[in-house]
């Protein structure tokens, strides 16, 4: 896959988190927190919406993602569309009448980021719930003010990584990032490789 299709895939369901499911979820329920689920992400109260693969699924139907609108699918919908408003400064920076277009292929690749991400927080971190949050696009939990999570990519680095992210920077090897550590998925390989990252990640900011 060409680095432009997974970036043009990753920028249109980022989109789709943020004005499709998170805007009217806040808005309707009073929450941003999106959640994965198989085959890609989902809003976690009404209302009730997942993206899998290259569609859209709402209760009783499907829409394509393949050449569409966060403002078209809205109106397919009949739910109005928009960012939470007030919450955060970042997010895709879509409009919603922009054309978006997502690769199946692309979203599988992002969706098993999501998969991979949750299967290492759960077991490193049993009490806690990894969110969605569609300001970054990325999962994660905060734990003892660190943030431990995966992105699909980013501004920093295009291809999905895992990061550690303490709230005070700290110093040495380990941390390689202007805000913490990050390591790419595929430098890691899977969840055991995932896992370990994030377990070191975890003792050398002075946790358990």
């Amino acid at each position: 896959m060409d680095s432009e299709t997974f970036e043009r895939t990753r920028r249109s369901l980022h989109a789709v988190a943020e004005l499709v499911l998170a805007g009217p979820q806040y808005r309707l329920s009073g929450t941003i927190r999106l959640r994965p689920c198989p085959g890609g992400f989902a809003t976690t109260v009404e209302p009730r919406l997942r993206v899998v693969g290259a569609e859209l699924v709402a209760p009783g139907r499907a829409l394509s993602l393949g050449r569409t609108s966060c403002a078209a699918l809205g109106a397919a919908l009949g739910l109005p569309v928009g960012a939470p408003e007030g919450l955060y400064q970042d997010g895709p920076g879509v409009a919603a009448d922009r054309a978006i277009e997502v690769d199946r292929e692309a979203a599988g690749r992002i969706a098993h980021c999501f998969a991979l991400g949750e299967a290492a927080l759960d077991a490193l971190f049993p009490a806690e719930t990894p969110v969605i949050w569609p300001e970054h696009f990325d999962l994660g939990v905060t734990v003892d003010a660190v943030n431990y999570g995966v992105s699909p990519g980013d501004a920093y680095q295009p291809e999905p990584y895992a990061y550690v992210g303490p709230h005070t920077l700290r110093q040495g090897e380990f941390w390689n990032a202007p805000f913490g550590a990050a390591r790419t998925i595929r430098e890691l390989g899977g969840v055991a490789g995932l896992l370990d990252f994030l377990a070191q990640g975890r003792r050398q900011a002075g946790g358990a």
